[in-house]
């Protein structure tokens, strides 16, 4: 089967490198039938065995390629090596993947997907037991081999009747990799699954979304949850057919290994934690963590360190992030962000500091971010620089900068570390962020957060500077964002599209709420405008609405009056 160790399952120690690695190729497939609750997907139990660490696990049926799938072309029907490739991304050899898919399935399951001269799939139920025992033991490694089985039933392999789903590889840091390539096929009427008692200890057939669910109590590899979640959408196997077989330029996942307060266990490229795992342990060596740990010294570079303050919130995320940036040749190091007023924070800072500590940055006053400043200062006696606190609620007026910054400045560190000031107010009218030029990567503060947009607080939140500094930022070439909050992140051009288009489409329902209510109070249009929005956070939300709305008054489109608002009389045309 394949999926003993593409799973990266959290079970085992990672692995250093230094040990050989094999990468085998493999094929999956997820057969598919329509059942009296909706659609059922085909699920076999490997056999309990100590050198498996996927052992006991239900997976789709599937195994690795053999040698004498690459001799099987000529027996296929619909489909030939140079389409089967095309599809897969490959230059030849993508029917072997098909193949294999088939010969496992029928191997491990008793499901030949195979079709007669009229290309209809074949039955094997009226087989009596010894044929079919025959039969299902050519498909063997070693056995008379599946030419064989096609010369006796006079059948093809019934290769196009498989939709190519998706494509898999094993984390890095493994001694043995799996390769692998899903497929999707409706189960051939007239015949029955039954597992081969070897390899699959038992059979079910069960509705994806119960199979994932927890309460079923079935020990999953991670790929198949995944791949599970994925279909348990559709209502028919044919449907889910049809979706596989229309997908193209399939895009391979490869999950990586990390550790965690859970123990290490496979990261998957859509959690925020992969980017950076990717960049700072490419090889799967297992530094890496998929958690942000309080206090704990995290090198993100030869020039950037990180340790993270234990404030996490529901507006602090996993808490506040403090930076290390400097020339390591130099060995002199500027923070960023000092964080919050903690000493435990605080001596954890100067415990992790990579070398002397010779100025103090913050990116804006708020109140989990500067506050820690005076505490460090008296520690190291390092300058601080940056700009000071409006004279508003909710900032830290102990900030109290040696210098203040000015926009485009140029702080330079070493020989080989330079970080430029860039003004970005929006969140806060002091908010600045830090470029380090050498690497590209732009320390963001709370200008771009990870994993939720940022609250515009009126007065000294503005949606329009906010806005028009994200435009801003898009001219500039970055590879990395270091946010206040979260893991490095990558494809900065994205982050910050992402976080424009998404004010513009809460700006449009406010438009929208504005013509569709009249003169409404701000109760009534955070209702209407953030109804997406957990009620617990509407307190938050009415302050970026308001922000919102005094944007829209700046662009001369809404007017207040008496605490009401409402859209402003549009200019005749002309």
């Amino acid at each position: 089967m394949s999926e003993q160790e593409q799973s990266g399952n959290a079970t085992p120690p990672l692995r250093s490198t230094s040990r050989s690695t094999s990468l085998r190729h493999a094929a999956s497939i997820l057969v598919v039938r329509d059942g009296a609750a909706g659609m059922e997907v085909l699920l076999v139990r490997r056999a309990e065995r100590n050198d498996d660490r996927s052992s006991g696990a239900f997976v789709f049926p599937g195994g690795t390629l053999d040698p004498q799938d690459k001799t099987l072309h000529a027996l296929c029907t619909g489909l030939d090596d140079a389409l089967a490739s095309q599809r897969l991304g490959l230059p030849d050899g993508g029917l072997d993947f098909y193949l294999a898919a088939v010969r496992e399935c029928f191997e491990e399951a008793g499901l030949l997907f195979a079709s007669d001269a009229g290309s209809r799939l074949i039955a094997l139920d009226q087989l009596d037991a010894q044929q079919h025992d025959w039969y299902r033991q050519s498909a063997r490694r070693g056995g008379p081999g599946m030419a064989q089985l096609c010369e006796r039933l006079h059948v093809r392999l019934a290769v196009d009747r498989l939709a190519y789903h998706s494509h898999w590889l094993t984390p890095p840091g493994l001694p043995k990799r799996f390769d692998t390539r899903f497929f999707v096929a409706v189960a051939p009427a007239g015949q029955t699954a039954a597992h081969d008692g070897d390899e699959a200890v038992e059979h079910l057939w069960v509705r994806p979304a119960d199979a994932i669910d927890a309460a079923r109590g079935l020990k999953l590899v991670p790929v198949t949850r995944r791949t599970l979640a994925s279909i348990a959408r559709f209502d028919s196997a044919q449907a889910c057919f049809d979706h596989a077989a229309q997908l193209r330029d399939i895009v391979r996942i490869m999950p990586r290994l990390a550790l965690g307060s859970g123990g290490p266990r496979p990261v998957l490229p859509s959690e925020p934690a992969y980017p950076e795992i990717e960049r700072i342990d490419p090889h799967g060596e297992g530094h890496a963590r998929y958690e942000l740990a309080a206090g704990v010294p995290v090198r993100l570079s030869d020039r950037i360190w990180r340790v993270t303050a234990n404030n996490g919130s529901v507006m602090t995320g996993p808490g506040t992030n403090t930076y290390f940036v400097g020339d390591p040749a130099r060995n002199e190091w500027a923070v960023i962000d000092p964080g919050p007023d903690d000493e435990t924070h605080v001596a954890a800072v100067l415990a992790a500091a990579p070398g002397p500590i010779r100025w103090i940055l913050a990116t804006h006053t708020h109140l989990d971010h500067s506050p820690a400043t005076p505490r460090l200062k008296a520690a190291t006696g390092a300058p601080v620089l940056g700009r000071a606190a409006p004279p508003a609620s909710r900032q830290d007026q102990t900030f109290q900068p040696d210098r203040i910054l000015a926009h485009g400045e140029r702080l330079v560190l070493g020989s080989g570390s330079t970080l430029r000031v860039v003004h970005t107010p929006g969140h806060a009218s002091n908010h600045l962020c830090f470029l380090l030029e050498e690497e590209k990567t732009l320390f963001t503060g709370d200008h771009v957060m990870q994993g939720s947009t940022v609250v515009i607080n009126p007065p000294d939140g503005d949606m329009q500077a906010y806005l028009a500094s994200l435009a801003a930022l898009q001219q500039e070439d970055l590879e990395w964002l270091a946010p206040g909050h979260g893991f490095l992140m990558a494809r900065p051009g994205d982050a910050i599209r992402t976080l424009i288009r998404h004010r513009m489409q809460r700006e449009a329902k406010v438009l929208n709420a504005l013509r569709e209510l009249g003169e409404s109070c701000l109760d009534a249009l955070l209702l209407r405008v953030y109804d997406d929005v957990p009620e617990r956070m509407h307190p938050v939300a009415q302050r970026s609405l308001l922000a919102h709305l005094h944007k829209l008054a700046l662009d001369g489109r809404a007017v207040e009056s008496g605490q009401k608002w409402q859209l402003a009389a549009e200019n005749p045309a002309g």
